[in-house]
């Protein structure tokens, strides 16, 4: 029954593994997950750990990404993510669902999830998409105190607190480096700068934080989409690709849906899909048939 229905690594192992990913010389890639299916394709593909996205979780649920999601329903979609993936996650948690007292229960509502870390942004309850315009962010203090109720909270050292700030955009590079810095006193783990434009912007900030940082390599948004190599080479430790996998399979889906609806037949798109044998290779419907034979392998008498 190893690896089946459940992932095979604890929670508290898949900690430690993104810790040290994020201590190596290696980047810590994460593609985003929009279901448990595609995080155990992440994982077969051979990424470092995976990615739950608050813009496409809101997305997904028909929502704009602008606070509208709970903490409730954020903690069990990543539960049934983080249960089905050897490899660690790192989830979307917003401003914290609330005042520092509410980011400290998400911490540790988050950590009976089973993930490995999460980020805390500097916008104002509730939020807007990192790449839109008239975005507002709290003042430093105010999100110093989230994360440090963050900080506080946690169980288990080894869970990753990491500290976004969307200040670049609003208040100028500098601004943001100044207030990262803050967050890294705070005791944030990791920090995530939102929106930057340029290599040379990520290199500019790379230069002035000496704590591993994230980099968002987000479609359609501020930033340019630098390979994951030269990231590495600037000096960043993480990079997450947070839509992408949502963008990949509503492309799909509309195209296919207009072609049956002009068509009348999905007979064209046929090659195109998934086919059944291959979702069955990464559910392992040949391992769970294999269990059930070995579990269910008793007869009953007749006289029973």
């Amino acid at each position: 029954m190893t690896g089946l229905i459940a992932a095979v690594t604890s929670a508290a192992d898949k900690r430690v593994a993104l810790r040290a990913s994020l201590a190596s010389e290696s980047i810590t890639r994460l593609p985003g997950a929009i279901n448990p299916l595609t995080a155990k394709l992440v994982q077969e593909i051979g990424f470092e750990g995976v990615y739950i996205s608050g813009g496409a979780f809101s997305a997904a649920l028909g929502l704009p990404d602008i606070g509208l999601t709970t903490l409730t329903e954020v903690a069990s979609h990543s539960a049934q993510i983080a249960c089905c993936t050897d490899l660690p996650v790192l989830v979307d948690a917003d401003t914290g669902f609330g005042e520092p007292m509410s980011a400290a229960r998400t911490v540790t509502t988050l950590e009976d999830a089973g993930v490995a870390g999460l980020h805390l942004e500097d916008q104002v309850n509730p939020k807007r998409c990192g790449h839109l315009d008239g975005k507002a962010i709290v003042p430093t203090d105010e999100m110093v105190r989230r994360v440090r109720a963050a900080v506080s909270a946690r169980r288990d050292p080894n869970f990753v607190i990491c500290a976004r700030t969307d200040a670049a955009g609003i208040d100028g590079i500098e601004a943001a480096i100044e207030r990262a810095k803050a967050y890294a006193d705070a005791g944030a783990d990791l920090i995530f700068t939102e929106a930057l434009h340029t290599r040379t912007d990520f290199e500019k900030f790379r230069g002035a934080v000496d704590i591993p940082l994230l980099a968002n390599m987000t479609e359609f948004g501020k930033s340019a989409l630098i390979p994951a190599q030269a990231l590495e080479s600037i000096g960043y430790n993480a990079v997450i690709y947070p839509v992408t996998t949502l963008r990949l399979a509503m492309g799909a889906i509309e195209r296919g849906l207009r072609v049956i609806h002009e068509e009348g037949t999905q007979e064209t798109l046929v090659n195109e899909m998934q086919t059944r044998s291959r979702l069955y290779e990464l559910l392992e419907y040949e391992r769970y048939n294999e269990f059930d034979s070995g579990v269910f392998n008793f007869t009953l008498s007749r006289s029973q």
